[in-house]
């Protein structure tokens, strides 16, 4: 169709064929509004804490969520798994918005059980958490002192592991309300969290009070999410309060072999993306640390955005593989494949040749961020993990981790790259090798691993 053509058509049908070719429906569009804003909010975070931080407080404000990830010890990708179990269960059953279930009583019971077993779990595991988390921080920030004016991270950190702990309990919740259909109901609530952490957060920059905006970001998002929770009560505490009798999931025969898998997956995971922070800060100073923290901040948030056409249809996929469609499972995946890779792309070039400008013109902000070859480095591990992050999806949909091995092996070669090179060469050699260590493990055996299993991993 030419252009003059598409100019002719009524504005409602253009955007429709506009909707149509981006694939854009309300979950992708609530999603995308919150990582955008999020992504808006994290550059008006970038220049706050350019202006309230200095060098030393911003390597603490990157490592505090460097530290905060540990967080995946305990969660051992559960979350994805209670979506997964969810939207099996779902396909068979009918949840009218009063909160009511109709079906057959044996998915019922079933989608019961996964609920109360998350509760049960997730309530433990917050408590471990945060008493986990807190040693760790005060052990590491004490024993690792780089800064000669000293840094008032004490008070902020408590802040920090108690709103992680808060958090911790929301996510799986809102993972099983996805898995029964919520998908664009929850995106918006992500939406709300960002907005409303994201203002706390500046609000704290803004106050000189930088350290304790972490804690805020987090508190915001613990707030919306409670009222989104409540909000849900009636399907909640319904399914809180059945009875699953005998029909009840059988965890260790039909859940423990896929979720010790997608376990330490999550695990390997931490290795692979979270260790950059502490090593810098550890052997090159608190200011390296947050030049990096802060360039994986921008990659993460560009990552965000591009595969939320892939995320926000991790349940579908799990219905459509629960009906055995798998040809409609593979065109609805690769149209969001080919969408997300291409809002990514572009992502990592604009934000590459932003790198060059601020730098190429002396920008104060260059000083914050890692140089154009170190960018560049990172943006590409970028690209080539959003590849990967798609694939690992599709077939963690047919509850099966198919990864498992490259994730280890991943994690491995990632723990002992970043040590070696993070602490003989700084960040170039970080970077350097996590696109070395991504392109060939991850997207080359990553995707031979995809295209062996792809359809039904079981055959």
């Amino acid at each position: 169709m030419t252009n003059a053509e598409i100019a002719l058509q009524p504005a409602p049908a253009v955007l429709l064929r506009v909707k149509h070719w981006l694939g854009l429906d309300r979950a992708i569009a609530f999603t995308i509004l919150g990582r955008g804003w999020s992504g808006f909010a994290g550059l008006v975070t970038i220049f706050l804490i350019a202006r309230f931080l200095s060098p030393d407080q911003q390597g603490y404000y990157y490592t505090f969520g460097s530290l905060v990830a540990v967080q995946i010890v305990f969660e051992l990708g559960f979350s994805f798994v209670i979506q997964q179990l969810a939207s099996h269960e779902r396909a068979h059953l009918e949840i009218l918005k009063s909160g009511e279930i109709r079906g057959v009583e044996t998915h019922h019971a079933r989608l019961a059980s996964i609920l109360q077993k998350t509760v049960r779990w997730y309530s433990i595991a917050a408590l471990a958490l945060f008493c986990t988390l807190l040693p760790i921080g005060f052990y590491f920030f004490s024993t690792h002192k780089h800064s000669i004016v000293p840094v008032a991270w004490k008070i902020p950190w408590i802040l920090v592991a108690f709103a992680a702990a808060l958090t911790f309990q929301i996510d799986p919740i809102f993972a099983f309300l996805e898995g029964c259909g919520d998908v664009a109901l929850i995106a918006q609530a992500r939406l709300l969290q960002a907005f409303l952490g994201g203002l706390l957060a500046c609000g704290a920059l803004i106050l000189h009070h930088g350290l304790f905006s972490p804690a805020m970001m987090i508190l915001g998002q613990a707030l919306v999410g409670f009222f989104r929770i409540w909000r849900s009560r009636k399907l909640l505490s319904g399914l809180f309060h059945y009875s699953p009798g005998d029909r009840k999931i059988a965890w260790f025969q039909e859940v423990w072999p896929f979720q010790w898998r997608i376990a330490v997956s999550w695990i390997s995971g931490y290795f692979i993306f979270q260790l950059f922070n502490p090593v810098l800060f550890a052997y090159r100073g608190a200011g390296e640390a947050g030049r990096m923290g802060m360039s994986l901040s921008i990659g993460s948030a560009v990552l965000n955005v591009g595969i939320s056409w892939v995320t926000t249809k991790s349940a579908p996929f799990g219905v459509l593989v629960a009906r055995k469609q798998f040809a409609e499972l593979d065109r609805v995946f690769f149209r969001a494949f080919a969408q997300s890779f291409a809002v990514t792309a572009l992502g990592c070039l604009i934000t590459w040749l932003a790198t060059v400008y601020i730098y190429s013109h002396g920008m104060a902000l260059a000083r914050r961020v890692l140089d154009p070859v170190a960018m560049g480095l990172l943006l590409l591990t970028v690209a080539v993990n959003h590849i990967v992050f798609a694939e690992a999806i599709y077939l963690r949909s047919h509850k099966q981790e198919k990864f498992l091995w490259l994730s280890v092996a991943n994690a491995f070669c990632m723990t002992i790259s970043t040590y070696f090179l993070g602490r003989f060469h700084g960040a170039l050699g970080m970077m350097a090798g996590y696109l070395a260590i991504n392109c060939v493990i991850g997207l080359g055996m990553g995707t031979r691993t995809f295209l062996k299993f792809r359809g039904d991993p079981r055959r």
